[in-house]
């Protein structure tokens, strides 16, 4: 796995997390957030196995000085809460 990535399974709250193109996505879920070119955070998230990547609503986000991996723990923390939980910048 490459340091510009991280990704991890989780179990959202109920409530699930919002996401642009399909909405509420619910259950077993794959959560990635990956630097982008210009230091942004990209999050998305999958159905665990699925194929198919959805953008969390609110990415991408500035990056932030405790790096790449305070985004993606935060946001984890927000997918296991649920609630139609979102990135905030």
């Amino acid at each position: 796995m490459s340091e510009r990535r991280l990704v991890a399974d989780v179990r959202a709250g109920p409530g699930g997390v919002m996401t642009d193109e399909v909405g509420v996505v619910t259950g077993e879920l794959t959560v990635a957030a990956e630097e982008l070119p210009d230091g942004g955070v990209a999050v998305t998230v999958q159905y665990a196995g699925a194929e198919e990547w959805y953008t969390v609503t609110g990415s991408p986000v500035p990056a932030r000085p405790e790096g790449l991996a305070a985004v993606h723990e935060e946001m984890l923390a927000r997918v296991r809460r649920g609630g139609g939980a979102t990135v905030r910048g």
